[in-house]
């Protein structure tokens, strides 16, 4: 008699299982848990809005140069702390949740991303290198079958509602507990995105960063860097001798002063002039820095205010008698940003009391 032979049934993919948190974004169930890299890779596809007809699509096409920056990033030794966001969208197969537990199949391209998706392509290529890496395990939440709408509803929730913490802030947060030699840099650098990104800060969109569109931006971030850096020193830095220490404060004096002096060149409709415009250059950028360290920012803290009106009262421009690049064409470095120096000084000096009403 023939053995009988029993087929063992195959599990044609592999299950997750992990404890999970069960919550709500508004009305939308959302599902915690942990995950490996190398199984929200697998999991993992990108629908990019404009290109992709399915429902959920709201992503970007992908950014060569951050993925690259991601990779280096994870191969230095570092992770992520925030949640991956995914949408299941394999109709073939389904999450199931019971008793804080989450269990399903890691089903190729099951997955749609809603954030994350570059954090996930840096991972797959710091995996090529250290595989590793792919054993990690990262935070994920995951939402079943959102529509287009919804899908958009937590990707504008993520990229216009919040903000990412300017990475100088530790500082502020720890002060002494945090030795960053860079902090100078870090600070400057935050501060430049901020004033660039701010709608009404009046270096909204005139700072050029690496990798900006050819034509966006005036004044390289290069520039505006190496000329606040050693000023912003949490020991020596000029602002942290005028008690200018938080971030906040820092920006507000920063972008204060620039709106004084584009409301002056506003008037006079030079400032929205690149060809008239000095200080969206860097010799006039730097004059204007110059004169802010050295001059303004003692004579405001004297005064108590580093208001809009307070700078105005200090700088005092008239009309008539601007600045404009077509003046300091032709000139070298030095001497232009001399100029805008002395320009922006000119007030100041003449604010001061005469000689015979000193007081000995």
């Amino acid at each position: 008699m023939a053995k009988r032979v029993i087929k063992k049934k195959v599990q044609a993919h592999p299950i997750h299982d992990a404890a999970c948190l069960k919550t709500k974004f508004g009305s939308i169930p959302a599902y915690t848990f942990a995950i490996k890299a190398n199984d929200i890779i697998s999991l993992h596809y990108v629908a990019v809005r404009g290109k992709d007809e399915e429902a959920g699509a709201v992503q970007r096409p992908l950014n060569l140069r951050r993925i690259n920056g991601i990779r280096s990033y994870i191969l230095d030794g570092n992770t992520f702390f925030n949640s991956f966001i995914i949408n299941w969208t394999d109709n073939n197969f389904s999450p199931e949740f019971k008793a804080g537990r989450i269990s399903f199949p890691i089903v190729p391209h099951a997955a749609q991303v809603i954030d994350g998706q570059h954090r996930i392509a840096g991972l797959e290529a710091a995996i090529n290198i250290n595989q590793e890496i792919g054993d990690q395990e990262l935070l994920v939440t995951m939402c079943i079958g959102l529509s287009t709408a919804e899908a958009a509803q937590i990707f504008l929730n993520i990229n216009t509602e919040q903000k990412p913490v300017p990475k100088s802030l530790v500082f502020d947060l720890f002060g002494e507990v945090v030795d960053d030699a860079e902090h100078g840099v870090n600070r400057a650098t935050d501060l430049a995105r901020d004033l660039n990104e701010d709608p009404s800060s009046p270096l909204y969109n005139l700072i050029k960063f690496p990798g900006a569109a050819r034509g966006q931006g005036n004044i390289e971030l290069s520039t505006f860097v190496t000329a606040l850096k050693d000023h912003l020193h949490p020991k020596s830095g000029t602002f942290y001798i005028y008690r200018l220490r938080d971030f906040d404060k820092q920006k507000a004096s920063i972008s204060n002063f620039f709106q004084a002096i584009r409301d002056y060149y506003s008037e006079a409709k030079a400032w929205g002039s690149t060809a008239k415009n000095p200080f969206l250059k860097a010799a006039g950028f730097n004059g204007a820095i110059d004169f802010f360290i050295e001059s303004l920012v003692k004579r405001c803290a004297e005064s108590g205010s580093f208001s809009i009106p307070t700078m105005k009262g200090f700088i005092g421009l008239d009309k008539e008698g601007l600045v404009t690049w077509d003046d300091l064409k032709g000139k070298d470095g030095k001497t232009a940003r001399k100029r805008i120096k002395d320009l922006l000084e000119s007030n100041l000096l003449n604010s001061l009391p005469d000689h015979d009403e000193y007081k000995f």
